[in-house]
């Protein structure tokens, strides 16, 4: 069920996904993935860069959405072939799902749409890595027939990624106990941003704990995580999306360095 493949992947390692939020311009993205490149190399973490070539789901009308849909994916594409990474990015339809397909290797599904047939079996058919994120109102248990719908789609390689559920209406809390019950059907990620956002603030701004990246990372490794994801910039503070809870691009490296020491010790 995917497994196989992911472990030819990951190398046994801690697989990092890390990127920006959104793909702002060439510079950022260039400067964010050669340092992240960098670091995942010399610490000897294989690696798949991320980054929203499009910011579908947006609390306010004028928030930043994107520089273009298809020069943002190119500019993934770049960076994926001189970087020599794996890239992915979100989709939010069928069709959206055609035209990243072309560009990315790892198809990302919005916690939001996981329940999303038609976006599933689309992105499924690609025969691309689908990574499902667990809507945040799902249990862990639930995500089971998320990845049925892609492997009944004739593709087995899907992944679930954990970002917390909701806790009120303004806070996420992620519960451990769902990564070992989401690992017997799937490769498990842990979101460790997403996870420490605080959305629906009344400013209409997203707002988020960085603080805490440290303990959620270190927690979900030791609970037995496949992977980790984390937005990065740097300089969350002028990000165009979701700076506040970002990790600071200086602070990766101390970062993934614990992470990987946690990975060792449970392995």
């Amino acid at each position: 069920m995917g497994r196989a493949a992911f472990d030819k992947l990951s190398g046994g390692e801690l697989l990092v996904i890390a990127g920006p939020c959104a793909v702002e311009g060439e510079q950022m993205l260039m400067e964010t993935a050669e340092r992240v490149v960098d670091i995942c190399l010399e610490l000897g973490l294989p690696l798949v860069f991320k980054g929203s070539y499009k910011k579908a789901n947006r609390s306010r009308i004028d928030s930043f959405t994107g520089i273009g849909d298809e020069a943002a994916l190119k500019l993934l594409a770049k960076t994926s072939k001189k970087f020599g990474v794996l890239v992915t990015t979100d989709v939010h339809s069928p069709e959206e799902v055609v035209m990243a397909a072309e560009y990315v290797d790892i198809l990302q599904i919005p916690a939001f749409l996981c329940r999303q047939t038609d976006l599933i079996v689309a992105a499924a058919k690609t025969g691309k890595i689908v990574n499902i994120k667990k809507g945040q109102f799902l249990s862990a248990e639930s995500m089971i027939y998320a990845v049925k719908k892609v492997h009944d789609s004739g593709n087995e390689e899907a992944w679930v990624t954990e970002r917390g559920t909701t806790f009120g209406y303004s806070d996420l809390v992620v519960d451990m106990r769902g990564i070992p019950v989401m690992k017997k059907f799937a490769p498990t990620v842990v979101d460790l941003t997403h996870s420490l956002q605080q959305p629906n603030q009344s400013s209409g701004v997203t707002g988020g704990q960085p603080e805490h990246i440290a303990i959620i990372g270190k927690s979900a490794v030791a609970a037995g995580a496949d992977a980790v994801f984390i937005e990065t910039h740097p300089d969350p503070s002028v990000a165009k999306s979701d700076g506040a809870n970002m990790l600071h691009l200086d602070n990766l490296k101390e970062l993934l360095t614990t992470l990987k020491g946690v990975h060792n010790a449970v392995k």
